[in-house]
This record gives structure tokens, sequence and C-alpha cells, in this order.
């Protein structure tokens, strides 16, 4: 069996991009939904009103999670290609000047001066470019996010994280609405926070405890609001 085939290695940085994107989608979705629900919930208006609320602010929050995304992905990649331009040019106008500059970079961080040289004399004839985008410039693929597939990921994402607590106010009688949302909040939460610590290769518990007492707060504030608006109006 070939060394590559027995000792394959799985790095999670490769799943940076779209996962950042996908586990803030699906939390804010199912949040942001499951905290208007309970909110609107607390302040005692009917089941048709609750339901209207989730779908709105589903297909609202999805909208504006693509949107955000799309815009801040684009601009980082924006600032990342004009600083590869830059670099680009500055190879051209001196080269000599950014091969020491690289091999500063390799000696900083280890490597014997003469080893350095021959690094960066090496990398320059493969791809200069390649080289200090990498190693001056800390630009790589792994690192570098898509535009449109972070916006698909982060309205996909909302709307099945918003898709629990709209389903359960569609399934549970009104009298009980309120603690069923927040019920299967909390769980969905749970799951939510040991997937993403699961696929991105960090500890479960932690990430379980973190969404789930945030997004606990975080509905006990909104059910707040709506049962003092409630009283204030009644």
């Amino acid at each position: 069996m070939p060394a590559d085939d027995r000792h394959g290695e799985t790095h999670f940085v490769t799943r940076i991009g779209w996962l950042r994107a996908a586990v803030l989608g699906a939390n804010d979705g199912l949040l942001s939904t499951s905290s208007l629900m309970v909110g609107v919930a607390a302040a005692a208006a009917g089941s048709s009103l609750i339901i209207l609320t989730g779908v709105a602010g589903i297909v609202a929050g999805a909208m504006s999670m693509a949107a955000g995304e799309y815009v801040s992905v684009s601009s980082q990649a924006d600032s990342e290609k004009a600083d590869i331009e830059r670099e680009r040019l500055e190879l051209v106008a001196d080269p000599d000047h950014e091969a020491r500059e690289l091999a500063a970079i390799y000696i900083k961080r280890g490597l014997p001066k003469d080893l350095a040289i021959e690094v960066v004399t090496a990398l320059s004839a493969h791809d200069a470019l390649e080289a200090h985008t990498r190693d001056e410039l800390g630009i790589t693929d792994t690192s570098t996010a898509n535009p449109l597939q972070a916006a698909i990921a982060s309205a996909a994402s909302f709307l099945a994280g918003g898709f629990p607590p709209l389903l359960t106010a569609l399934l549970v009688p009104a009298s009980g609405i309120l603690w069923a949302i927040a019920a299967v909040a909390v769980l969905t939460l749970a799951v939510l926070g040991a997937a993403g610590s699961r696929v991105g290769g960090a500890p479960i518990l932690p990430g379980i405890l973190r969404v789930v007492l945030w997004g606990s707060i975080a509905m006990a504030v909104t059910a707040g609001v709506g049962h003092v608006f409630h009283a204030t109006v009644g």
C-alpha cells in the first residue's frame, strides 16, 4: 500500500470557509427565529401570529445572512487580490529585495541562512508569487472562502435552523407553544453545538455549553420583553 494511503491525514482547516458560514447560519436561524417566536408568544399572541412571525423571521434572516456573508467575503477577497497584485508588481520592480525579504521570514522561523536562501531560490524558480503570497502575506487556498459558496451556505443553514421552532409552532397547541419552542430550541442548539465542534475537530462539550447558554439567555430576554409588552398594553 502506498505511504500516502497508509498515512493519509484529514485537516479541519480546509473546512473553515464553509464551516464557519454554515454553523453561524444554522445557529443564527434557530436562535433568531426561536427568540422572535418566544417573544411574540410571551406577549400572549395567537398561534397564527406566532407562526407568521416565524415565517417572516426565517425569510428575512436568510436573505440578510446571504447578503451579509457575500459582501463580507467579497470584500475580503478583493483585499487579498489587491495585496497579491501589489506583491506581483514588487517582484517585477525589485526581485532581489523581495527574495531577501522572503529569506528573512524563513530565517526568523528557524532555518539557517544558507538553507533559507536555497529555499527561496527553489521556490522562486517554481512560482515566486505563490511563495510570497503564502509565506509573506499569509494567503492560501484554504484560508480564502468563496463568496457565493459562503452566501448559499449561510442562507441554507439559516433556513434549516429556523425550521424546528416553526414546525413546533405548527404542531403544538397554543397553550404550550412558548415552552415547546424554547425546549426544542435548546435541544437543537445542543445538537448544532455538538455537530459544529465535531466537524471542526474541537471538543464537543464546550461547544454545546456555549451555544445552549447564550441561546437560553437570548430567549429569556426576548420572552421578558414580550411579557412586559403584553402587560403594558393590557
